[in-house]
């Protein structure tokens, strides 16, 4: 039974996001100390990094957020179309109107991978609908800005250039 008091729903849901945001901070802290040669504080990060994410899962179904597939389908392109259509927009043109070019690349970056990812999830729940699996051999993410590409890597990432062989597999 999903939380329903409104101020213990707010906790909640504030709770879910800064367990979130210490769930990606530590992934990016233990990549940065193993660059510098410390790989013991790398697995320190990654390991913790996992109890945030334990953390925000169980605040996440506590919030009755977690549904079937097809449900969650739904709701990733509708985040994903939020982020195409209207925020990373926004974002990238007040970041251009400040001057602010590291922001411009990110927002960029993002935006270009978020509208593959909406399309990725549209087809994988048209799939799902049917009671299928997708037909998905690997998916390729660019470890620079994000760009996905499913079953093969493009030869250069179309988005930022990066080598297709450095791209990150998920078998």
């Amino acid at each position: 039974m999903p939380v329903e008091r409104t101020m213990t729903r707010k906790f909640l849901e504030d709770a879910f996001a800064g367990e979130s945001m210490a769930h990606m901070k530590y992934l990016i802290f233990a990549e940065q100390a193993e660059e510098e040669g410390f790989p013991k504080v790398a697995k320190l990060f990654r390991a913790i990094a996992y109890a945030e994410f334990v953390h925000a899962k169980n605040h996440f179904i506590a919030l009755g957020k977690l549904g079937k597939t097809e449900e969650n389908l739904k709701e990733a392109i509708a985040g994903e179309t939020f982020e195409v259509e209207e925020m990373y927009p926004v974002y990238k043109n007040s970041a251009e109107f400040q001057g602010e070019k590291e922001a411009v690349r990110s927002t960029h970056y993002a935006l270009e991978a978020e509208k593959l990812h909406a399309e990725l999830y549209e087809k994988a729940k048209e799939s799902v609908a049917k009671g299928e699996d997708i037909e998905v051999k690997r998916v390729y993410i660019c470890p620079v800005c994000g760009y996905t590409a499913v079953d093969e890597a493009p030869e250069r990432c179309p988005v930022c250039g990066l080598p297709g062989d450095k791209f990150v597999v998920f078998e």
